[in-house]
């Protein structure tokens, strides 16, 4: 398990994979604390957003299981904080798609852009995966990456 351990009013340290990678399929676990505010980079440059909106009935672009900014999630299937939620993302050239806590919450979205926060702008090129550390001590584990031809 990976905690980026941060204070009240801090931001933490982002972690960035040796690796790079194209077109994949990843799996990972994540628990956050109240008001948490984390993401999950695909290829360094989409974040997958990872935020405590439990008690939020209304899907964002700024909400847990949204392509930040971009694209909000079909619903809202947060867990409360404290409890772990599971994500499986696939990422195949331009499009995203996203299993939030067993529903699928994206469903190969067009992404065009990065998101902000991104490690480059190089859209059609290999990149790492991304763990932000921004708001709250996030934990991740079982994160597993399988790369597709």
């Amino acid at each position: 398990m990976l905690v980026n351990t941060v204070t009240e009013k801090e931001h933490g340290n982002d972690l960035v994979s040796a690796d790079k990678f194209k077109d994949f399929i990843v799996r990972y676990e994540y628990m956050i604390p109240q008001h948490a505010n984390s993401g999950f980079y695909l290829r360094g440059r989409y974040e997958l957003q990872i935020l405590d909106d439990y008690l939020t009935d209304r899907a964002e672009q700024t909400g847990n299981g949204a392509i930040y900014n971009f694209k909000a999630p079909a619903s809202v299937v947060s867990r409360a904080p404290g409890e772990w939620q599971t994500a499986e993302a696939t990422i195949r050239g331009d499009k995203i798609s996203l299993t939030l806590n067993g529903i699928k919450v994206l469903d190969e979205v067009k992404v065009e852009h990065a998101t902000g926060g991104e490690l480059d702008r190089n859209l059609e090129e290999p990149g790492p995966i991304m763990l932000q550390g921004d708001h709250g001590s996030v934990a991740f584990r079982r994160i597993r990456i399988k790369t597709l031809e």
